[in-house]
């Protein structure tokens, strides 16, 4: 009897391959999708229901059984939930992360493990090896891997990612020759099963903005924030303060929480956009830690996704970790993920809690 595996398909063209690829090796391949957001558009209708349609048509194009799944309730409580308090916060989460331990790698996994799976797959563009190392995919302008380091290597291990050797433009290809209805699909983009959204507008519809004064870091109020959960370090767009000044565009360097001011300054090389020093928390290692507490590693570390790795040496000391950055870092941002690697290894990494020295550009 061939193994059974069960692909989440989310009805792109990357998920569809990966079923198309596990169906030509042999195995018993079952399609499912998972639908964790209800909401409806201006018309009623269902916003997941258009994907739906397409896994339901892929899947009969291929040839494999197929079943729906509703997670809205687990991903609520486990990942925007936690999404809409570090916005309280002032920070800025990346609950794709989180979506990815939670609802893919364990809600759905375990789902998987109900229908007589051995193992699931989905369309990430990540590897493994046989020990449950996390790769980075074979596409560098694809590589999910840093979206995944929270996944275990318990995990890995009953996972599989069959484009993860491949690249987009190949993906594409393959789904064109066999004729999927998917083929020229566009990507998606935006938060992890919300999608694409005005995200002012829908962040409005759940907590309450406070608007307050924009000040220089000498003080000066320069314009008003429409609440401090909209902005980001390093934000250069909307802030509505465009012309003044010297004539520069304002860029976001910090927030301060307690007077509720969005601090702004005027050129993108501002020194307070730079540091070398951050502290993070909630660290999770793949597999075992590569390094003691207080010992010290010196790796590579993405602090935001498609950024180019960077040189770094971390100390890690129970769940948080100390970063020191060989090179001045640019707009590192408090909840975002920090993901550190050997090679193509993806070690782990941690969420960016506090920026310890911004203002300094020395790497001595």
């Amino acid at each position: 009897m061939a193994e059974r595996i069960v692909v989440g398909m989310s009805g792109g063209v990357d998920s569809s391959v990966a079923a198309l690829l596990l169906k030509e090796q042999g195995y018993d391949v079952v399609g499912v999708f998972m639908k964790n957001w209800e909401e409806t558009d201006d018309r009623g209708v269902c916003t997941a229901e258009k994907d739906w349609e397409d896994v339901r048509r892929v899947c009969d194009q291929i040839g494999i059984p197929y079943y729906a799944v509703n997670f809205s309730r687990e991903y609520w409580d486990r990942v925007f939930s936690y999404f809409l308090s570090e916005y309280r916060k002032g920070r800025t989460p990346n609950p794709d992360v989180l979506c990815n331990r939670e609802i893919k790698f364990r809600a759905f996994l375990d789902f998987a493990m109900e229908l007589g799976a051995s193992r699931m797959a989905t369309g990430h563009f990540v590897r493994t090896d046989g020990e449950g190392r996390l790769l980075k995919g074979t596409d560098p302008g694809k590589d999910q891997s840093y979206f995944l380091y929270m996944v275990r290597r318990e995990q890995l291990l009953r996972s599989l990612f069959p484009v993860g050797g491949m690249t987009k433009s190949g993906v594409r290809a393959l789904a064109e020759k066999h004729g999927l209805s998917v083929a020229a699909k566009k990507d998606s983009t935006g938060v992890c099963f919300i999608g694409e959204r005005n995200f002012r507008e829908f962040l409005s519809g759940y907590l309450p903005a406070s608007p307050g004064d924009m000040v220089t870091p000498e003080g000066k109020c320069v314009g008003r924030h429409m609440g401090l959960m909209y902005y980001t370090l390093g934000q250069r767009r909307g802030l509505g303060i465009g012309g003044s000044g010297d004539g520069r565009s304002w860029f976001v360097i910090g927030k301060d929480l307690e007077n509720n001011r969005l601090l702004v300054a005027q050129g993108e090389d501002h020194p307070m956009l730079y540091s070398t020093l951050s502290l993070g928390e909630d660290v999770t290692w793949v597999g075992d830690a590569p390094v003691r507490d207080g010992e010290v590693l010196r790796c590579s570390c993405r602090f935001r996704y498609r950024q180019p790795d960077q040189s770094v040496e971390i100390m890690p000391e129970g769940n948080q970790v100390r970063i020191r950055s060989l090179m001045p870092q640019r707009a590192v941002t408090p909840g975002q993920s920090a993901v550190f690697y050997l090679g193509d290894v993806c070690l782990g990494g941690c969420i960016v809690d506090q920026v310890l020295d911004a203002g300094n550009t020395n790497t001595n």
